[in-house]
């Protein structure tokens, strides 16, 4: 099983528009062969901090998932709202930090 923690600074008044763009690609996301779970956070500290935490069967699952056009959308779409970004990757070998 791999992990995937994706933190996200967005640009403060946009969680409206983010949300619009990523529930649908979360719903999909959800319905994609190798998604074990792929959840949505909002930190209670900070508003303009959001989390995804996602778990995948494979590396062959996150790479589809990865130009899945709902994913393309939402990367696309989202690109001018959010101001940085951490993805950590977790595997039962390694700890990647993009």
């Amino acid at each position: 099983m791999i992990y995937i923690i994706a933190t996200l600074s967005i640009k403060p008044g946009t969680f409206d528009q983010v949300m619009a763009l990523a529930t649908p690609c979360i719903e999909a996301t959800r319905k994609e062969d190798g998604c074990l779970s792929y959840d949505l956070h909002r930190s209670v500290n900070d508003e303009n901090t959001l989390v995804f935490v996602e778990r995948w069967r494979d590396m062959d699952a996150i790479k589809a998932h990865f130009v899945e056009p709902h994913l393309v959308a939402w990367r696309d779409g989202a690109e001018g709202l959010i101001a940085d970004k951490k993805i950590e990757i977790i595997t039962p070998e390694d700890v990647k930090v993009l």
